[in-house]
């Protein structure tokens, strides 16, 4: 059974939802709300499979709560507005649907929760920088496009205001996206935060002290803050 939550600020758009989802077999709505500041605090304490997350919301966005949710479960955002694609895009979501929701693509969207499950319950645990880990993809908004980075490749990532630069090792790509998102996304057996402004690949360092680390022909600092974590990690 597929234990489903709602979150939306329209009792309408929750009803119709439901009534779609009653239809289906193995699909349990154990939990709604219309208000996404209550539904953190409910999701503190009940076990959900799938999330059906609205986004536009008052107080609270459907983007914002996700990301203030240290292991959610799998989203469905389910919203009028096709602005925020590349936002739920860049957060991993399951699906993107437009209300009102079509029956039809409502069963797509749930196909695909399917086959992520099954790859998740199938996938074998990866340690260090295996095969596997090193073909992994981190995807960015550059350019007006959306670039595959392999993972394996980047040295170090660093925050300039509301951009980021990733730099590699020929080239550098600048995405309009936040440190903390991209932290998220990556490996953490092989990146490691040093800074307010700096992620490191960790297999790319040459050399480091209480203060500073040497990648890519370039002495980052290292933060009071991150000072320690960072030390145990490269020793």
């Amino acid at each position: 059974m597929t234990r489903c939550m709602i979150v939306d600020d329209e009792p309408l758009a929750i009803n119709a939802l439901s009534t779609l989802l009653k239809k289906l077999e193995n699909f349990e709505i154990t939990a709604t709300c219309e208000d996404a500041v209550k539904a953190f605090h409910l999701l503190q304490k009940t076990t959900v499979d799938l999330l059906f997350l609205d986004i536009d919301m008052p107080e609270l966005s459907g983007i914002e709560l996700l990301r203030s949710l240290k292991k959610p479960p799998k989203v469905i955002f389910v919203t009028a507005y096709r602005d925020y694609a590349f936002d739920a895009f860049e957060l991993d979501v399951v699906d993107y649907l437009l209300k009102p929701i079509a029956f039809e693509r409502l069963l797509q969207a749930l196909d695909k929760y399917y086959k992520l499950k099954q790859k998740d319950q199938n996938l074998p645990e990866l340690t260090g920088t295996s095969r596997q880990e090193d073909k992994k993809i981190l995807m960015v908004k550059a350019d007006r496009k959306v670039l595959r980075l392999l993972i394996k490749d980047i040295y170090y990532i660093e925050s300039m205001k509301d951009y980021v630069q990733i730099h590699m090792n020929r080239r550098t790509v600048i995405s309009k996206t936040s440190l903390k998102s991209l932290e998220a996304s990556l490996p953490t057996c092989r990146f490691l935060r040093i800074h307010k402004s700096f992620i490191i690949n960790i297999d790319k360092v040459i050399s480091f002290s209480g203060s500073g680390i040497e990648i890519a022909g370039r002495e980052l600092p290292v933060g009071r803050y991150y000072k320690a974590a960072a030390m145990a990690a490269l020793r």
